[in-house]
C-alpha cells in the first residue's frame, strides 16, 4: 500500500516544498543509478580487453592450440601430433624460438623471410594468420590471389534434383564422415539439412544465406569456392579470426599479395593484433601498419 499524502488547504507553500523533496529524492535516485550503470559497463569492458589480450597470448603461448588448425592431409595431422606431444623436449623448437623476439613487432617484410627460418616439418607446412579484433561477430568472405595451397571441397545439397544424394549425405554426416570443406543448398533443401545442424554449425559448415552458401544457383556458387573464396568469421566465444594463408613454398611475393587482400578484407579497424605462424613455427608478432 503506497504513502498518503495529507494535503493542507490553503498551505501552497507546504506543498510546493514537500514537491521539490520528492523531486531531489527521484533525481537522487537516478543519478545513481546511472553512476552504478556507468561502473557496471566500464568492468564489462575492462573484462572483454582481458579476455582478449588472455586469448592472443594463449594463441602465442600454445601455437594456436583448441582451434580448428588448417592442416590439411593424415601426414601433417601424424606430423603436428607428434611434435605438440614433445614440443617441451623438442630441441629444434628450442632452436627456432631462439629467432623470434616475442616482445617486437615486426614488420610484414620483415616476418616473412623470418618464417622460413622458423621451418622445422618436412610437410610444406601451412602458413597461418591469426588476428585479434577489436570485437565479436566480424565476417566476410574473400578469395586469395594465390589461394590457400588446399583444393576446397564442395559439395550441393540439392533435393528437388537429387533427394537420394541429400539422404545419403545426412547419414554420412551423422555418421561423423564430413568429407567436404564448404556445403552449399538450396532453400527447400535447408528443411532435411537441420536434422544435422549441431553437427554443422560448431564446424561452421552450416548452408547460410548470409554467407552465400543458400542459393537458388548452387552450380555457380559452388565454382566460386571451388575457385578459392571463402568465409571467414570470428570464434563465438572470443574477438579471433584464424586464417589460412598459403604454404610456404608460395615464397615471400604470394603469401605476402595473400596476407594483404586477407587484411583488406577484414579491415585494419576491426584489427587489434595480429600474429604469423606456419604449422609447427612459433608466432611472429606483426605491425598491422605494415601491410
Amino acid at each position: 500500500m503506497g504513502k498518503i499524502r495529507i494535503k493542507t488547504i490553503g498551505d501552497e507553500e507546504l506543498e510546493k516544498k514537500d514537491l521539490k523533496k520528492a523531486q531531489a529524492r527521484a533525481e537522487a535516485k537516478k543519478a545513481k543509478e546511472e553512476a552504478e550503470a556507468r561502473k557496471a559497463a566500464e568492468s564489462a569492458n575492462e573484462t572483454d580487453k582481458q579476455q582478449s589480450e588472455e586469448v592472443i597470448a594463449t594463441v602465442e603461448k600454445t601455437e594456436t592450440s583448441n582451434q580448428k588448425k588448417p592442416i590439411e592431409t593424415k601426414k601433417e595431422k601424424k606430423e603436428y601430433k607428434k611434435a605438440t606431444a614433445k614440443r617441451q623436449k623438442s630441441k629444434s623448437y628450442q632452436q627456432v624460438v631462439a629467432f623470434v623476439d616475442k616482445n617486437k613487432k615486426y614488420k610484414l617484410a620483415e616476418a616473412l623471410p623470418l618464417l622460413e627460418k622458423l621451418k622445422r616439418a618436412k610437410f610444406d607446412e601451412t602458413v597461418e594468420l591469426h588476428i585479434n579484433t577489436v570485437e565479436k561477430g566480424i565476417s566476410g568472405s574473400l578469395t586469395l590471389p594465390h589461394g590457400t595451397g588446399k583444393a576446397t571441397r564442395v559439395v550441393i545439397a540439392n533435393a528437388a534434383v537429387d533427394p537420394k544424394q541429400v539422404d545419403d549425405l545426412i547419414k554420412r554426416i551423422e555418421s561423423g564422415k564430413i568429407d567436404f570443406d564448404v556445403l552449399i543448398a538450396t532453400p527447400d533443401t535447408m528443411p532435411k539439412l537441420a536434422k544435422v545442424a549441431r553437427v554443422l554449425g560448431p564446424r561452421g559448415l552450416m548452408p547460410n544465406p548470409k554467407n552465400g552458401t543458400v542459393t537458388q544457383k548452387p552450380d555457380e556458387v559452388a565454382k566460386k569456392f571451388a575457385g578459392g573464396q571463402f568465409n571467414f568469421k570470428t570464434e563465438a566465444k572470443f574477438p579471433i579470426l584464424h586464417l589460412a594463408v598459403g604454404k610456404l613454398s608460395f615464397g615471400d611475393k604470394k603469401l605476402q599479395d595473400n596476407i594483404t587482400t586477407a587484411v583488406n578484407a577484414v579491415k585494419t579497424k576491426n584489427i587489434r593484433s595480429m600474429t604469423l605462424k606456419s604449422t609447427m613455427s612459433p608466432g611472429i608478432k606483426i605491425e598491422t601498419a605494415s601491410i
